[in-house]
């Protein structure tokens, strides 16, 4: 004999679509920090980016990118690379998982804002990758298959 619970739909959302696509993003920045880390010449090649992109960026960044980041090119090659290659460790291990995704969609939306390019660009990648850490931070992606759920209990800012 069945029961009418058995015909109610479940408010339960399968969660290994966002998993896989928080171990891939993960990959992916693991990938290029590494990249950056391990490439002599990425302060210079980081400089060039920044320098070429100025008269393309968006108006609010050029003063940044001029009096802040170029002056200090060093130190922000060392937070690009570091950055880009523990948000991936992070969204791999699912630890911190929210943090890492504000922090990435935060990165690659100055990496947008540099080049100027417009939302639906064909060659405007970044916003598909802001788009992507938007939404692991909304369906909060460390909820299952993580360390978040793991030490949910014990540190509460993870839950």
């Amino acid at each position: 004999m069945s029961s009418l619970n058995d015909f109610t739909p479940k408010k339960h959302i399968q969660l290994w679509p966002i998993t896989l696509l928080r171990v891939y993003a993960g990959v992916f920045f693991i990938y290029y920090g590494f990249g950056k880390i391990t490439n002599p010449d990425f302060v210079q090649g980081m400089t060039g980016f920044v320098t070429g992109n100025l008269d393309k960026c968006f108006g609010f960044m050029r003063p940044f990118l001029e009096s802040v980041v170029l002056p200090n090119s060093g130190v922000f090659a060392f937070l690009v690379s570091w950055g880009e290659f523990l948000i991936g460790v992070s969204l791999i291990l699912g630890l911190a998982t929210r943090y890492a995704s504000v922090a990435g969609a935060l990165m690659v939306a100055t990496f947008w804002f540099t080049k100027g390019q417009g939302f639906l660009d064909a060659q405007n990648h970044d916003s598909i990758w802001f788009v992507i850490f938007v939404v692991l931070a909304a369906v909060h992606a460390g909820r299952k298959h993580s360390l978040d759920a793991k030490l949910a209990d014990r540190f509460r800012f993870l839950a």
